[in-house]
């Protein structure tokens, strides 16, 4: 259905990991794992999105760039949020540029850089119908088992796979950069998401649609070639991996591991996790007075654990606008969620909106082995007592350890306290076209 034969080469090229997740399913936060290394429940704003990331925690780039790099980034880098109110002189990605042709044309004769190629897609909002109209057949389309079978879901999984595609064009271009300076042998290429699709129980949610990410790792000659690895693993550990390649001790802060054992071409077969611990705090700011919907989730190979701390509350944001999911406030078209909310109450489609809008219980539980949707909750299921029991134990074990204010205690108000840098999800203006759909009024509050 996707035509990538860029990814589709450099796959061929190194490591393609298929348990591979992102620490938080939210841009900010599981960008800052990314770039400190660190589960996000230790970096305090950081865990939230458009807010801060201190300075009191060390950064991959700033850490090479101390050891005698250059480093850049284009697009999003760390973010959204402000690196200015966290006292930073720049962006945590490091030095922003235009392209990397730019950078590669303006950096050092032979020195040591490092990249960060952020590109917008594939992320809302898309050109809706592009996916058709480029010649992906919505027949073909596999629509997954926790949304509705409809024309509209098709559309906009066939639009979200066309910017699939033009991610795999950019990263074309960037090889072609690669070539022409003669550094492509030399360069490690690493291609990941931020976190899972932007659909209902993707983007913001600990299911695998938030959280299951692509991972790639190439360097041809020094690390393995043609390799599909099962390895759980999470992006926290690309930071300990790049200060390894440069020579360099990881701080003990960071969580994450290095990678190196298990893509370097001679080294002997690593040990593998049993788990992966992962977690949520504020995505967008969709409920009264800011407050987020906090979670943590353990994941093995065969099953998946979340505990959500505030039940209570609406796991995708507050009725009517559901704004964890994109469209966050209904502000542009999203044909899958319109359609959804639009026929909440048709029994053919209400299952499916209790899935992505619903309130959820404290605890889930999913064999991802059986159940790859993720649709059945055995968290209540006596059968599954000492599974939930025995996850539930290692999970918090994993939290204490790595001083979550969630399990030891502390200022857990402080993320929803947070500051939240952009003011027009605060006050929330549905386009014209929504209101009219679905019966909406004109601004939406959430401050008061």
């Amino acid at each position: 259905m996707v035509k990538t034969p860029n990814m589709d080469r450099i796959a061929h090229e190194g490591v393609r990991f298929t348990n591979a997740f992102c620490n938080s399913p939210s841009c900010s936060p599981s960008r800052a794992g990314m770039l400190t290394g660190q589960d996000t429940w230790r970096l305090k704003e950081g865990a939230d999105l458009w807010s801060i990331l201190s300075t009191e925690y060390k950064t991959y780039p700033d850490l090479l760039e101390a050891s005698g790099y250059q480093v850049g980034f284009q697009g999003k880098g760390w973010g959204p949020g402000s690196f200015e109110a966290s006292g930073r002189k720049r962006n945590p990605g490091g030095d922003e540029y235009k392209s990397f042709a730019e950078f590669m044309k303006g950096k050092h004769e032979g020195g040591a850089w490092t990249y960060w190629l952020c590109s917008h897609e594939p992320h809302r909002p898309y050109d809706v119908g592009i996916g058709i109209r480029s010649g992906i057949d919505p027949k073909k389309i596999i629509v997954p088992g926790y949304l509705p079978d409809h024309p509209e879901v098709r559309k906009d999984i066939a639009d979200y796979y066309y910017s699939i595609e033009m991610f795999d064009k950019q990263i074309g271009d960037a090889i072609e950069v690669l070539k022409q300076s003669g550094e492509l042998d030399n360069t490690v290429l690493v291609i990941c998401s931020d976190n899972g699709w932007q659909m209902p129980r993707g983007l913001a949610n600990l299911y695998d649609f938030g959280t299951h990410v692509p991972l790639i790792i190439s360097w041809p000659g020094r690390f393995k070639s043609n390799v599909v690895s099962d390895h759980l693993v999470t992006l926290n550990d690309l930071a300990p991996t790049f200060l390894k390649l440069a020579g360099l001790t990881p701080p003990a802060e960071m969580t994450g591991a290095s990678l190196l054992p298990v893509i370097e071409k001679d080294a002997p077969e690593a040990a593998q996790r049993d788990f992966v611990v992962l977690g949520r705090e504020r995505h967008a700011f969709v409920r009264r007075h800011g407050l987020g919907y906090p979670g943590r989730a353990l994941r093995t190979k065969q099953f998946l654990y979340i505990k959500n701390y505030e039940p209570d509350r609406w796991p995708a944001g507050d009725p009517p606008l559901y704004g964890d999911i994109d469209p966050y406030m209904f502000n542009w078209t999203g044909p899958a969620k319109v359609y959804m909310v639009a026929n909440k109450d048709n029994p053919a489609v209400k299952p499916f909106f209790d899935l992505g809008m619903g309130k959820r219980p404290g605890e889930e539980l999913f064999d991802v082995e059986k159940d790859p949707d993720q649709l059945h909750n055995l968290a209540y299921d006596s059968a599954y007592k000492e599974i939930k029991a025995k996850l539930a134990s290692q999970m918090k074990e994993y939290l204490v350890k790595t001083n979550d204010p969630r399990e030891v205690g502390g200022d857990t108000g402080l993320w929803d306290r947070a500051p939240y840098f952009s003011d027009i999800d605060k006050r929330a203006h549905p386009t014209e076209e929504n209101r009219k759909a679905l019966g909406l009024d004109s601004v939406y509050d959430y401050l008061k």
